[in-house]
Order: C-alpha cells, then structure tokens, then sequence
C-alpha cells in the first residue's frame, strides 16, 4: 500500500483543501492535517501556505509534490509488474510524437504484440516535452522521438534518419517534377504544423540558415495533426512541409505526391529514449522473421534488425522493433 501520508499530500495538493482531501481518502480533517504536520517535521520544511479557505504549495511543497508523484507511478508501475508476472505477461508503454504515429513506427509495434500473446503494448501519442516529463516521472518505459534528448538522465539509440520533404495533391501542376524549388513554394498556399512542432521548427530553422525566413511564406493554415494535414492536402486546398516517413504509403500508392526541395536537406533521426535508471539494455541482431524494407522509412537502404530491449535477468525481450 502506498504511504498515507505520500496519499494525503497528492490529495491535498489536488483540492487544495484539507475538508475535500479528507473526503477524498475517507478521512476526518483532523486526521489529513496530522499527515501534512508529520510530513512536514520528518523533512524540516513547510509543505503549504495555509490561508484563510485556502492552500498554496511552497516552493519546498512543489519539489516533494514532484517526488510523491514519482512514487505513486513507481508504485502503481511496481504493482502491475507483480501482477503480470503471476500472469506470465509483459506489459510496455510507449510513449511516441505524433509524427512517429503517422509513420510505420506503430504498425511495427502492433505486429510485435501480435506476434506474442503474453506480450503487450500501451501506446502514448503525446508532444516531445511531455514525453519527456513521462520518462521522467516513470509513466511510460520508453519514448520514439525525433532528435535528441537534452537531460542527463536519458539515454537514447537511433532508429532512423528521415528528411523533410514537399508533400502536395498529385493533380497539382507540379507533382511531376523532380523537385521544386523555394521559390515556387513561395507561390503556393501551405498547410504547416504548428510553430511549436520539431517538423516546423526545422523548417524554419534550416530557412534561417540559409538567410530566408517563414515569414516569406504564404502560409494559409496551421494544423497539429499530421492525418488532417494529409487530407487536405490530396484535397488540393494547400502544399505542406512534412516528413518523408509519414507519406510513404500515400506515395506508394499514387494517392500524394512527395518532392525534395532544390538546395535544401532537412534531415533529422528518429531515436528510441529511455532512463539510465531503468534496468534495460538493448542489443542488436540480425531479424529472421518479419522485418520492414528500410527504405520504407528512411528512403535509403534495406537493412533489417531487430532492436531488443530485455530485462536485467535477460528473462524476456520487452520489445523488438523491426525496421
């Protein structure tokens, strides 16, 4: 069971109230008030700022709320392990952007699942930061992401590279090109992500590099999902800017055209993240069963391996991820 006065502090902290706490947990007051007092005297600080009807957490309460919050999703991780042990089941969460969503990525993972039934996969769609914080905080076991992980606490292997490229419909008069230049998009309506997503920011970024800039662009609508992003485009309403990975099967089947643009490599690797801390490991070898062509993902070479992440005990492969 988890400590009650790790319990008390969540619940407090959650209806900044002492009377809703205790209604919550099926305390008395008095009793809630005890458990902060304790909590308080074991680590020599003040947890809240007691007003009048009201709490706020100090600057001392929001770091030990940071770490109460990790002991409830270590503790919840640690029952869930037990239980799926006595059921012989390996269970992973997988936290993932929405780009990798949008690419064969997932479609890997569900073969793997399928592949065993005591093998499970929870899959997370979620912004790169916030996966991080999930890293961080133990509510998923690893992270598919674009780029590379800034904290010391994460470790990270990578999957693939992948480039930007011009997405557009194939009735558009420049679909049988080669390529296109930045000049002719210029000229176009573009459907973009959103300024805060890594596809844009390394748009922007490598424009700047050149000594170009968005702010030349005639840029109609901003869009977060990748999905609806697509659907307008084969739709004709716009061109966009995203990653070759995420319209390989809309190429492969004629339904989009995708071109490089002229004098402009957009590249960046699609990585595996995870804890240092966590007792995982990967190893490398060659796949005999399904793999994926490579070029599939990264338009370059067929190169098929199995990436095994197995336990301590090397008693199970957590996951394999053919590509």
């Amino acid at each position: 069971m988890l400590g009650s006065k790790i319990e008390t502090l969540l619940a407090v902290a959650e209806f900044q109230n002492f009377t809703k706490a205790a209604a919550s947990l099926s305390l008395t007051q008095p009793a809630v008030s005890h458990h902060i007092n304790q909590l308080e005297e074991e680590l020599g600080v003040t947890l809240f700022i007691r007003g009048k009807g009201s709490l706020m957490l100090t600057p001392e309460g929001e770091i030990v709320l940071k770490y109460a919050r990790r002991i409830k999703a270590l503790y919840g991780k640690m029952e869930t392990e037990i239980d799926n042990s006595r059921k012989q089941l390996t269970k992973v969460r997988i936290g993932i952007t929405h780009t990798s969503e949008s690419n064969l990525i997932t479609e890997v993972l569900a073969r793997c699942s399928n592949a065993d039934n005591n093998f499970s996969i929870t899959i997370i769609t979620d912004t790169i930061n916030n996966l991080y914080d999930m890293l961080d905080n133990y509510e998923i076991d690893l992270a598919v992401v674009d780029g590379t992980p800034t904290g010391h606490s994460l470790c990270s292997l990578m999957l693939a590279t992948d480039y930007l490229v011009c997405v557009m419909s194939i009735r558009h008069p420049l679909a049988k090109r080669a390529m296109v230049t930045l000049s002719e998009l210029k000229q176009e309506r573009m459907i973009l992500r959103l300024p805060t997503s890594d596809t844009r920011m390394l748009f922007e970024s490598t424009l700047k590099s050149i000594g170009d800039s968005i702010d030349n662009f005639n840029i109609t609508l901003e869009v977060d999902n990748i999905a609806t992003i697509k659907d307008l485009v084969r739709k004709g309403l716009g061109v966009s800017i995203l990653p070759q990975s995420a319209c390989a099967r809309e190429q492969k089947k004629g339904k989009m055209a995708v071109l490089p643009i002229e004098n402009l490599s957009m590249m960046r690797e699609t990585k595996i993240v995870y804890k240092k801390t966590l007792p995982i490991w990967i190893s490398f070898r060659r796949s005999p069963g399904y793999t994926m062509k490579r070029q599939e993902v990264t338009n370059n070479r067929h190169f098929p391996l199995f990436y095994s992440f197995t336990n301590h005990q090397k008693q199970c492969t957590i996951i394999k991820l053919a590509l």
